[in-house]
C-alpha cells in the first residue's frame, strides 16, 4: 500500500472478513487492511493466487492475512467459516462482500441453471455472509458491512443482464439491511466501482475500443485502479465513517 493512503487507528486489530480476496480488487482490499494492522481473514476459490498473495504481504511489513478456501456457492461452508473466525479471532466487525464474476452473456443464451449460478456468485453469498456475521457485530456493539454493487446497471450496460440484475439487487439489499441493523450500530453501505483496471479486465476486455469508451465516459482522466476501491472500503470500515449508512459510494472517475 502506498504511503499516500490514510491510516485509520480504529482499524488496528479490527477483525475483518473479505470474500473473493485472492486477486483483483479483493487482493488490494486485503493488502490495505493488512497495512492498517487489521486481523484479516479472506476466502477465495483460487487457492494458488491466494497463497501467493499471503506470501507477498508478510515480507512487505504488513500483518499477514489468513486464507480459507471457499466456493461461495456453498452457503453452509461460508457461514461455518464466518462462525469459526468469530470464535478464533473475536467478533467480525467489518465484512466486505467483494466477490463477484462479470462473465459476459446474451439474454437469449441464459438458462435457468445459468441464472441460478450467476445469482449465487454475484448476490446470494452477500446476503448469507451478512446474515452470518450479524450476531457477531451485534454482540460487539456494532460493525460495518460493505456490499459491492456496480455502475453497469446504472450505465445500462448490455451483454451482462444477469450480472446487472444481481448488482442492482445489491443496492436494495443494502438499504434494507441498513434500516434493520442500524439499531445495533451496524452500518451497511454499497461500494460501486467503475471500470477497474484489474488483470482480468485488462486481459479480457480492455482493448482500444474500451479505452476510447472510458475516455469518453469518465469525467476524470486516468483509470480506476484496485487501490482506489480499497481506499473507499477501508474508510467505510473505519470509525471515520461512523455516521455513514444506507449509501452508495461510487468510485468510477465520474462515469455515472
Amino acid at each position: 500500500m502506498s504511503d499516500r493512503f490514510a491510516i485509520y487507528p480504529s482499524l488496528v486489530d479490527k477483525v475483518v472478513f473479505v470474500t473473493g480476496g485472492g486477486s483483483g480488487i479483493g487482493a488490494s482490499i486485503v493488502e490495505h487492511f493488512c497495512a492498517q494492522r487489521s486481523n484479516v481473514t479472506f476466502v477465495d476459490i483460487d487457492a494458488a493466487a491466494s497463497a501467493e498473495l499471503c506470501a507477498q504481504i508478510g515480507p512487505a511489513g504488513a500483518r499477514t492475512p489468513r486464507f480459507v478456501h471457499c466456493d461461495l456457492r456453498d452457503i453452509a461452508l461460508l457461514q461455518t467459516i464466518v462462525s469459526s473466525v468469530g470464535k478464533a479471532s473475536g467478533p467480525i466487525t467489518a465484512l466486505v462482500n467483494n466477490a463477484a464474476n462479470d462473465d459476459r452473456h446474451k439474454t437469449q443464451d441464459v438458462t435457468v441453471d445459468y441464472w441460478n449460478d450467476r445469482i449465487a456468485v454475484n448476490l446470494r453469498h452477500q446476503f448469507f455472509a451478512s446474515q452470518a456475521v450479524y450476531p457477531q457485530m451485534k454482540s460487539a456493539g456494532g460493525g460495518s458491512i460493505i456490499n459491492f454493487g456496480s455502475i453497469s446497471w446504472m450505465a445500462a450496460q448490455a451483454g451482462i443482464p444477469v450480472y446487472t440484475a444481481a448488482k442492482a439487487a445489491t443496492h436494495g439489499m443494502t438499504r434494507s439491511f441498513a434500516r434493520e441493523l442500524g439499531q445495533y450500530n451496524i452500518r451497511v453501505n454499497t461500494v460501486v466501482p467503475g471500470w477497474v483496471m484489474t488483470k482480468r479486465q485488462l486481459d479480457l476486455w480492455v482493448d482500444d475500443a474500451a479505452n476510447e469508451l472510458i475516455d469518453r465516459s469518465q469525467c476524470l482522466a486516468g483509470r480506476v485502479q484496485p487501490q482506489d476501491i480499497a481506499a473507499m472500503v477501508t474508510f467505510l470500515a473505519s470509525d471515520n465513517a461512523r455516521m455513514c449508512s444506507a449509501q452508495n459510494y461510487v468510485v468510477d472517475g465520474g462515469w455515472v
